[in-house]
């Protein structure tokens, strides 16, 4: 099935993929990494003004990482905004995107908390360090294959 926006896209040939809609029925959208700097544009002139939020997963261990953005138009007088939702996925090995900051302004923690995490890169990202584990920390927590360093589990403690 597909939604308002997925059809909008498909009209003016901009490349993407349904992922049909969440429980909530917002729309879901997967974007190639190279064109999801144009179309982050675009959607913003078709006014998508605001990043709701940003934030990745670990699709699965091994697999590829995603990074998603809900994205809002505001509008005046409006009660229910229109919402979309969009994923762009990346291998684990050497997982880049381009930055959306110079779009949403309000993405700038929120892509520095996938890169400290997850560990994408966001492609001229005017900070991208890490916020919040120490600069010194090897590796990238919220990946399923990750192993904390110094960890011993204590097997059969009774």
């Amino acid at each position: 099935m597909q939604g308002r926006l997925s059809a909008w896209l498909v009209k003016h040939g901009l490349v993407h993929r349904s992922l049909g809609f969440d429980y909530q029925g917002i729309e879901t959208l997967q974007i190639k990494t190279e064109d999801w700097n144009s179309i982050a544009v675009i959607l913003y002139v078709y006014g998508y003004n605001y990043l709701r939020s940003q934030c990745a997963y670990d699709v699965a261990p091994g697999g590829l990482l995603a990074s998603v953005y809900h994205l809002t138009r505001i509008e005046y007088g409006i009660d229910q905004p229109e919402e979309v939702c969009i994923k762009v996925f990346v291998p684990r090995k050497n997982p880049r995107i381009p930055s959306i900051f110079w779009v949403w302004k309000s993405a700038d923690f929120q892509e520095r908390e996938s890169y400290d995490m997850l560990g994408i890169s966001y492609d001229n990202h005017p900070r991208l360090k890490r916020i919040l584990m120490p600069e010194s920390w090897i590796g990238w927590p919220l990946r399923k294959d990750y192993i904390a360093p110094n960890f011993y589990e204590i097997q059969d403690a009774h």
